[in-house]
């Protein structure tokens, strides 16, 4: 037979191309001669007997074969419905052949072969259509300023995960970005959605031909799962659907043999109805619902659940009543009907019908309210009903966690975080009450035997709500008139920490910690309760802690409180077994760096940098080499992508520039110029896209550079009087004298280099720091100037400085920098260095400075608002270009 079917001409056909397709690929499955069985039957299919006519072999195959019931139960040709129908994969029909994956729910090799011959005609897929990010096609491409097209969703979670970073990247080329602008690409948009447009009109085309030949249950499951994928996208496809005659197609699989057909049937009914009156109406027409209705009993539980929701979703239409009183009647009858089951009641609200899972919260019995909130807890919450539900549940919920039924207890603290999960729902459950019955909970309430940790689910309820960014110093928590922000509730917590609670209690109550310390009236109670009690052992501790969020909590809270009690943490540190050495963590190429190895780095980075115990506790650790290792591997792009990759770099080169700031101690001298610190920070300046790791950069230069006059010596040349003998006579000592001259600084005077004596002429960061005064980032820029400040000491030649730094134009950076930034800080430097130009400099110096129209402004100014230096220093100036104002009380106007 498939070989008669491929004698019919292409004529026979006309215009019908896709009935043509259909009958080749019937032809195709028949030369095959390949057959389905299930995995709980035997083999049933063999080869001919010659010597039996075909009769008698149909006789002995019909004696085998065992009656099914319509519906069976048992396993046929079946897959695991739930998993596998439940995640549309039809996304395969849009990729070219040499990208497609393999389909485990296809047995047949030749179904498969079938269809992809029905989707020849689909047009190929581009790869500028993929996400770099998801790898997925966009929906919405947008460029950002590295000239990167990403899905706009998936750009800006990554955006959003790298707030806590002041600078951010493109993850494709890691160039840093200007700022966090999104540019529709509406060129490729536009591209995107007519592709699309076309080829799901021939992806239904091929579904239908794939439904009318049903040449085996796997191509029409894959035809089937395609349209629902389809009418996913947009609401227009559905009419294309239904323009194309499909729903009678769908109709007739419900009585298909094999229950993944019908399964997959009721599934696509059901998308059909969404949010479409229009689409209910037909099928409610074409479908005959008396077969829906025995679905609803069949022994195949996925069969039963979406027979049921296809009822469910057809009882919404929305009629008329003035037009059709008798269909709202009776679609209200159902709903009623439906409710009756708490099962059903789960299943209205997974698919965004809440109403009968929260009237029974609210009125239903005890029994009845522990199994709804357990739902509750369950499902996922659309972000159309997130508000909805808070408001409706907040209250039945804090009355249950006030019962005495441990059950009833247990569910609401579920249905409780899952609704708190969501920030903008604090504010609501904080106007119900919550925060009150959940300090009760950590603080005095007791239930003896009872299974759960109440605490521990309190602390995590009241952190979400706090990190929502309520106003909590006035938050009132207790009858007695305690506020959130009292010595009581913060003594209370911080006793909690202190005793030997679980690591999942702790976690929270630091968060709520790092939320009160945002208040500086909390951080001053937290800081003096910590400093006076055992609490900061118990935290320094807690960063050995082998449960990765306990230890980030503490260090992050260690974090803000090192401003306050800096030298007391790091005495606690280094009396801590496995400390400071255990804070650096050895990342290999094929690792990536995660949140803790960064906030560790971080921390060590922060802690007081002249603690000279902690720099030599870090020394003795053989740290420095594991730190360059570590930043040698990122610069490389050995380590793997990460978030994180930025603030682990900076804290790194921030443990770095605290060895500088100890070079009075011999071992750190040795350590800098062992390693040539003045290289690496140099070579790091301009090496990377990090601000801050430019700043550090900046500042441990800064601090090389303040020691580099007292290394600078010319080198002693010892005589003896024996070798005096030898030497020539005087008038020829001159001649000898130019040959054995050993060339100097002209800064410093004496022989430099940039590893022995942290030269930065030697070192050529001079032109590196300059160039770091045209940056957008003031304190960047500030950093800079203050290593270039170095260069300008009393103690060095100032004026063979100041020439220098002429030829190096740097008087013209200095006054850029002045016009593009103002701060306090930023000016006293600024006009430091000016004035040492306009004193050391000569007339082209003040020619220079003279100039430049915009600087008289802003000494003036810095004159009327500076503090008490800034506005000497501008006076000095002004008086200098006889542009002094005539009273400290004028405005001066250029």
């Amino acid at each position: 037979m498939g070989a008669c079917l491929t004698l019919i001409p292409s004529s026979a056909f006309q215009d019908q191309k896709y009935a043509e397709v259909a009958v080749q690929a019937l032809s195709n499955e028949m030369l095959s001669a390949n057959f389905e069985v299930g995995q709980s039957q035997g083999l049933q299919t063999k080869k001919l007997d010659p010597h039996k006519s075909f009769s008698e072999e149909a006789r002995n195959e019909e004696s085998l074969t065992i009656e099914s019931d319509l519906y069976p139960a048992s396993a046929e040709v079946s897959t695991d419905n739930s998993r596998v129908l439940n995640t549309p994969d039809f996304v395969e029909f849009l990729e070219p052949r040499s990208l497609r994956r393999p389909r485990k729910h296809i047995s047949s090799s030749s179904s498969s072969t079938s269809l992809a011959k029905m989707t020849d005609h689909i047009e190929p897929l581009y790869q500028t259509f993929y996400c770099p990010l998801t790898k997925q096609i966009m929906d919405d491409p947008v460029t950002i300023q590295s000239g990167v097209t990403y899905d706009r969703k998936a750009i800006t979670e990554w955006l959003e995960e790298s707030d806590n970073s002041q600078d951010f990247f493109c993850p494709t080329t890691g160039q840093k970005l200007p700022s966090r602008g999104l540019k529709t690409n509406v060129a490729l948009k536009n591209t995107i959605e007519e592709w699309k447009e076309r080829n799901e009109v021939a992806r239904i085309k091929s579904s239908r031909s794939a439904l009318v030949v049903s040449a085996s249950p796997s191509m029409v499951l894959e035809a089937t799962r395609d349209l629902q994928d389809i009418c996913k996208k947009k609401q227009y496809n559905k009419i294309q659907i239904h323009n194309a005659g499909i729903l009678p197609l769908v109709f007739r699989l419900l009585k298909d043999k094999d229950r993944d057909v019908r399964y997959a049937a009721l599934e696509l009914l059901r998308e059909l109805a969404k949010d479409d009156d229009d689409s209910k109406r037909m099928i409610s027409e074409v479908v005959d619902m008396s077969a829906v209705i025995k679905m609803m009993s069949s022994g195949h539980q996925p069969i039963r659940h979406a027979a049921l929701l296809l009822l469910l979703e057809l009882s919404r239409i929305k009629y008329n009543q003035s037009d059709d009183a008798f269909s709202s009647e009776k679609a209200d009858e159902i709903l009623k009907n439906l409710e009756s089951s708490p099962e059903n009641i789960k299943k209205m609200a997974e698919n965004g019908l809440f109403e009968p899972l929260l009237k029974h919260l609210t009125e239903g019995s005890e029994e009845m309210q522990t199994e709804m909130a357990e739902y509750l807890g369950e499902i996922a919450l659309g972000h159309d009903s997130e508000t909805y539900v808070a408001e409706r549940a907040s209250p039945p919920l804090i009355k249950m966690v006030l019962s005495g039924n441990t059950l009833t207890r247990t569910a609401a603290f579920k249905a409780l975080a899952k609704i708190v999960s969501c920030h903008p729902n604090a504010t609501i459950l904080a106007k119900s009450g919550i925060v009150q019955r959940m300090v009760e909970e950590m603080f005095a309430r007791r239930i003896p035997g009872e299974p759960i940790n109440s605490k521990s689910e309190a602390a995590a309820i009241l952190a979400n709500i706090f990190e929502a960014g309520l106003d909590l110093e006035n938050l009132q928590v207790n009858s007695h008139g305690h506020i959130l922000a009292s010595d009581y509730v913060l003594y209370s917590i911080i006793e909690m920490i202190k005793h030997s609670t679980p690591d999942d209690l702790n976690i929270n109550l630091i968060r709520i910690l790092l939320c009160l310390a945002k208040s500086p009236k909390s951080m001053s109670s937290i800081v003096s309760m910590v400093k006076e009690s055992e609490a900061s052992y118990i935290l320094v501790e807690l960063l050995n802690n082998p449960h990765e969020e306990l230890g980030i909590a503490a260090t992050k809270l260690l974090i803000g409180l090192i401003p306050y009690m800096g030298h007391t943490i790091v005495e606690r540190l280094c009396k801590t077994a496995g400390q400071p050495e255990n804070l650096i963590h050895v990342i290999n190429e094929t690792t990536r760096i995660t949140h803790r190895q960064a906030v560790s780095s971080t921390f060590l980075a922060k802690l007081p940098h002249q603690s000279l115990t902690l720099n030599l506790a870090l020394l003795r650790n053989n740290t420095v080499p594991t730190v360059l290792q570590q930043i040698n591997q990122i610069q490389g792009t050995g380590i793997r992508a990460s978030r994180y990759v930025s603030p682990y770099l900076e804290g790194l080169v921030g443990i770095l520039v605290r060895f500088t700031t100890t070079l009075y101690e011999p071992q750190m001298l040795f350590l800098a110029r062992n390693y040539n610190f003045t290289a690496v920070f140099t070579e790091m300046l301009m090496k990377t896209s990090s601000d801050e790791v430019q700043r550090l950069s900046a500042i441990g230069l800064e601090n090389l550079s303040l020691e580099s006059i007292n290394l600078s010596k010319l080198p002693q040349i010892k005589r003896t009087k024996f070798l005096k003998l030898f030497y020539p006579p005087k008038f020829l000592s001159s001649i000898s004298s130019k040959k054995r001259k050993i060339p100097t600084c002209p800064v410093h005077r004496g022989a430099c280099s940039s590893q022995n004596t942290f030269c930065l002429v030697d070192a050529r960061a001079v032109e590196r720091l300059l160039a770091c005064l045209g940056h957008e980032n003031f304190e960047v820029v500030e950093a800079a100037l203050s290593a270039v400040c170095t260069l300008l000491d009393d103690k060095v030649d100032v004026e063979k400085s100041v020439g220098m730094l002429c030829e190096m134009n740097a008087i013209q950076h200095v006054l850029n920098a002045v016009k593009e930034h103002k701060g306090e800080g930023l000016w006293k430097k600024s006009f430091w260095i000016i004035d040492r130009f306009l004193v050391k400099g000569g007339s082209r110096s003040a020619s220079d400075i003279s100039e430049d129209r915009l600087l008289p402004a802003t000494l003036v100014n810095a004159f009327h608002h500076g503090d008490a230096d800034t506005r000497q220093m501008a006076e000095k100036i002004l008086r200098h270009l006889n542009k002094i104002p005539n009273s400290p009380t004028s405005h001066y106007t250029m």
